[in-house]
């Protein structure tokens, strides 16, 4: 059952050009599958619907997200999709699965006040708070996810035409505006820092670089943000998605066009970008609530 998950990533991998994270997920994903079907069945023909009824009812028994669910369903489909066309199993158990409606839920977005408040607070008389100062610019101006950020190379970079370049889900390369502001501090890092962190390394071409010269994690970007929030007023949940989510609700609070921040953000489908509308409006209803007199 291995080997049938092993050539489903490679062919997602060849023929869909997914990235590397993107396949790391699903091989998570299958690999959970397959260790509950194994138990039971020696092969994937023989795993019929109430066997995946009875893998789902186990995830929502562990208390796991119903997204984290509905993930898995949306995987199971794909897989059993690609099993059956490809003549692996002669039907497709997923057929009669229905898909579990998505938990409505809006993520944490930060104001205009928090964010500044983040933003000041590394201490950019030293080095790595001068880098740590730069990178939160430049999430928050660009709306980058972490993943393309720690992989934008210096070759990314067009600040003279206040563009970079980089790329996103599926090996899908866009074309993102970046701010004066967030300009000004790329440079100072890359003036006054990164010359340095670049002489403990060979041959580093990434943008933003540890205390060793070498790429930066998304686990480093992780604990970065959550030291610097503990030194802050903001009891939000925030993670480094939280700047993405932000720099799209403000920029829409502000009469930005749904198809320019889809395109800014790289969705393929602009129902992921609506979400932030639903936030915009929460946001004009507490603000009406709060000062209308007779709210």
């Amino acid at each position: 059952m291995i080997n049938e998950i092993n050539d489903y990533l490679h062919y997602l991998q060849v023929e869909r050009g997914l990235s590397h994270n993107t396949l790391v997920s699903y091989r998570q994903d299958l690999t959970e599958a397959q260790r509950y079907f194994s138990q039971r069945v020696d092969r994937w023909g023989a795993v019929d619907q109430f066997l995946i009824l009875d893998f789902l009812d186990e995830l929502s028994g562990e208390n796991k997200a119903r997204n984290t669910v509905i993930r898995m369903v949306s995987c199971l489909r794909k897989f059993f999709l690609f099993l059956q066309q490809f003549q692996y199993i002669k039907t497709d158990p997923m057929a009669k699965i229905d898909t579990p409606k998505k938990a409505k839920t809006l993520p944490d977005v930060l104001t205009v006040d928090e964010v500044n408040e983040l933003l000041a607070t590394p201490d950019i008389k030293k080095p790595l708070g001068l880098r740590d100062r730069s990178i939160l610019e430049t999430m928050y101006a660009t709306g980058l996810r972490v993943s393309e950020l720690i992989n934008l190379k210096l070759g990314d970079l067009h600040l003279t035409m206040h563009l970079i370049q980089t790329i996103g889900k599926g090996d899908k390369e866009r074309i993102i505006p970046i701010s004066d502001v967030a300009i000004d501090w790329l440079n100072q890092y890359l003036t006054e820092v990164r010359p340095n962190l670049q002489a403990k390394s060979s041959n580093n071409d990434y943008v933003y670089l540890n205390a060793r010269g070498n790429h930066l994690t998304r686990q480093s970007i992780w604990q970065m943000l959550k030291k610097y929030v503990t030194k802050t007023n903001i009891t939000k949940d925030i993670h480094p998605h939280t700047l993405r989510h932000s720099f799209a609700t403000h920029l829409l609070e502000n009469g930005a066009d749904l198809r320019i921040v889809q395109e800014i953000l790289g969705h393929s489908d602009i129902s992921t970008t609506q979400i932030y509308t639903h936030i915009s409006h929460q946001h004009l209803t507490e603000m009406y609530n709060q000062f209308h007199p007779r709210a």
